[in-house]
C-alpha cells in the first residue's frame, strides 16, 4: 500500500496570500493507499477544490474508492465500491475556527487523508451486499445459492406451530 502522507497533502501555501474567491482544484488518482491505522482503498480517485475564503480555506472533496468486502448473504469477497463528498475550513485563525476544529498549518500544507478515512468510513454500508439479487446460503447444507440449487426442503415448520400450518392449509 502507498504511504498516504504524501499522496493526500496539498501544498497551498500560494493560496494564503491570493485574493477572496481563488481557487484551486487537485485532482487524485491512486491504485492503493493505507489511511493509518485501519483502512485499505484501491483505485481512489477524486479531486479536491480549495477556495480561499476571508476566514480560511474551504475544502470541497469528492472521491470514489473500492475496498475489498465480504457478502452478508453469501459470504463471498468481491470489490465494495463507496463515494462520498464533503466540506471542511480551515480556519486562518482561532477566532474562525469550526466546529471540526480544523486550522491551516504553518507550513501550509493540508493532509487531507485523516477527513478521507473518517468521511470513507461513513461511506461503508453497514451489511455490504456483492449484488442485489445475491440469494445468500442454503440454510440446510450452506451452499451458495448463487452458484448451485439445492433441492432441499425449503420450509421446515416448527412443530408448536403446525395448528396454524393447517389452518392456512385448509384456507387453500
Amino acid at each position: 500500500m502507498s504511504n498516504s502522507r504524501n499522496q493526500l497533502r496539498l501544498n497551498v501555501g500560494f493560496l494564503l496570500n491570493a485574493p477572496v474567491g481563488e481557487s484551486r482544484v487537485f485532482d487524485f488518482d491512486i491504485p492503493n493507499i493505507h489511511l493509518e491505522p485501519d483502512l485499505d482503498l484501491d483505485r481512489l480517485t477524486g479531486s479536491a477544490r480549495v477556495t480561499r475564503t476571508a476566514q480560511g480555506l474551504l475544502v470541497q472533496v469528492k472521491m470514489d474508492a473500492s475496498l475489498p468486502a465480504e457478502c452478508v448473504r453469501c459470504l463471498n469477497l468481491f470489490s465494495q465500491q463507496i463515494s462520498n463528498e464533503f466540506t471542511e475550513l480551515y480556519a486562518f485563525t482561532r477566532n474562525s475556527i469550526t466546529d471540526s476544529g480544523l486550522l491551516v498549518p504553518d507550513d501550509a500544507h493540508i493532509d487531507l487523508a485523516p477527513l478521507v478515512r473518517e468521511y470513507m468510513f461513513l461511506a461503508i454500508p453497514i451489511s455490504p451486499l456483492c449484488s442485489q439479487d445475491c440469494k445468500g446460503l442454503c440454510p440446510v447444507c450452506g451452499s451458495n445459492l448463487n452458484e448451485t440449487a439445492c433441492d432441499h426442503e425449503s420450509e421446515t415448520v416448527d412443530p408448536r406451530l403446525s395448528i396454524l400450518k393447517s389452518l392456512l392449509e385448509k384456507k387453500d
